[in-house]
């Protein structure tokens, strides 16, 4: 759902002064004081308009009727994570008599207390909203307005199950619940809850702007490329880190699955998710690669920074590009030897790592190189290292990079969600583990970095 977002035209609804709004989100982009991320928005005017978002990583809502303030709320609390999903709830009610229960709002289940919000100015009673169940009034997912142009900011990351309740406020715990057995929140998939006339359940299981409420109150995609993701709240999928970018100048887009690399300097970005045993699969496209780009495993090393793949002895790396007539090479521990081919723009360099037998080969666009044999385990056939057993974190994270400071690449990850940026794979390769969607065959024994696969 990168920089996408969802729109429908309100009619008048069961109330404005009471609603809930129920999303589970996974955070992708960029990080810091100036970035914002809507969870939905509602908007008639720079003077009657009204959204829910992060914005310097803390949460925050207000609400604006005829150029006055209504309410605003902020955390405390930073939300930093990009791997794990967010169940954020926000219950309005302003008919209540202690102002303090006229907005509510959870995190994974857990009420934010008064004590643990930075701002707490909340409405008056019996406060009516200017763009909320109104007739005619935009309700928007993933996109906020303000300004008399507007400005338009707008969501990069993934949701799920999306639950509106006009004229009906719930708590966290009618949308989720704790596993008995893990003592995590999770998704109460089919919640018992009274919608109203301008509610709406979308997004649930997939894509489907469709509206899975009682009502038939379907959105529509206003901007952007709504793409489906195997990454959910219970199979949570790597993506690439702006955590763990060992350069700051990268820049991250669909959902953290692509990334721009700018020059100046050699730069180096790492997955999410880690690992030091299992076999794991994973896929590359050189979105724009010229000279010097670079693609393997790195482990998490701070002291990495300003160094390409390949720099340590616990970093691997595959040189290719296709200025300057082509570079084909591998590089560990600071030393570059000849490797079977180059790549270039357009190309998918697939990614196996053998942990239980220390091996890692390279494929490109469909073929192992070097005639290599992911299956063959501790013979190695064709491998394009032998990996230390020891990385220095303890784990290794699959990671893309640029050794030259004067290229400016693009990379695009599939880690299972079956996409390159917000194309689709051309045709699914096999998966005995099924879990994931590549381009190519999975190697057998081989699957997606993903909570699921972690847990298996």
């Amino acid at each position: 759902m990168a920089s996408t977002y969802l729109t429908r035209t309100q009619t008048a609804g069961t109330s404005t002064r009471k609603f809930t709004f129920s999303a589970w989100v996974k955070r992708a982009g960029q990080l810091g004081a100036s970035y914002s991320v809507p969870l939905f928005g509602s908007y008639y005017d720079d003077s009657n308009r009204g959204s829910l978002y992060c914005y310097q990583d803390q949460l925050l809502t207000y609400f604006k009727s005829g150029g006055s303030d209504q309410f605003l709320l902020k955390t405390n609390a930073k939300y930093r994570d990009v791997n794990g999903w967010y169940h954020f709830v926000m219950a309005v009610d302003t008919t209540q008599s202690t102002a303090n229960n006229r907005v509510k709002l959870y995190v994974n289940g857990e009420q934010i207390a008064v004590g643990d919000l930075e701002i707490n100015n909340q409405p008056s009673q019996n406060a009516d909203f200017a763009t909320v169940g109104v007739n005619s009034r935009a309700f928007e997912v993933g996109r906020m307005r303000y300004g008399s142009t507007p400005t338009n900011i707008l969501f990069d990351g993934s949701m799920s199950h999306v639950h509106f309740t006009d004229g009906y406020t719930y708590a966290a715990s009618d949308f989720g619940s704790t596993d008995s057995t893990t003592g995590e929140w999770k998704i109460n998939t089919s919640p018992s809850v009274t919608y109203g006339t301008n509610g709406f359940f979308i997004l649930k299981d997939g894509n489907s702007v469709t509206d899975s409420s009682t009502n038939s109150n379907n959105f529509t995609v206003g901007g952007g490329t709504l793409t489906k993701t195997e990454d959910c709240p219970s199979n949570v999928f790597a993506t690439l880190n702006p955590l763990n970018s060992f350069y700051s100048g990268a820049t991250f887009s669909n959902g953290n699955n692509r990334v721009s690399l700018t020059s100046g300097t050699y730069a180096a970005v790492s997955s999410t998710l880690g690992f030091n045993s299992g076999k794991w699969y994973a896929e590359f496209k050189a979105a724009d690669a010229t000279n010097w780009v670079q693609v393997g495993i790195v482990a998490q090393n701070p002291t990495a920074s300003g160094q390409p793949l390949g720099y340590f002895s616990d970093s691997y790396g595959y040189i290719g590009g296709t200025a300057a007539g082509g570079v084909n090479s591998l590089m560990n521990n600071d030393s570059n030897t000849s490797y079977a081919s180059t790549y270039g723009n357009g190309d998918i360099i697939s990614v196996a790592v053998d942990c239980d037998n220390n091996k890692l080969y390279f494929g490109l666009n469909g073929t192992w190189l070097n005639s290599g044999n992911p299956e063959s385990g501790a013979t190695g056939t064709g491998a394009a290292f032998t990996i230390s057993s020891s990385p220095t974190s303890g784990f290794y994270y699959f990671a893309v990079g640029n050794y030259s400071g004067s290229q400016t690449p693009d990379w695009e990850a599939n880690f299972g969600n079956g996409y390159f940026g917000t194309t689709a794979v051309s045709s699914a390769g096999t998966n005995a583990s099924g879990n994931g969607i590549f381009e190519y065959d999975v190697p057998t024994g081989y699957t997606a970095l993903s909570t699921k696969g972690l847990n298996s």
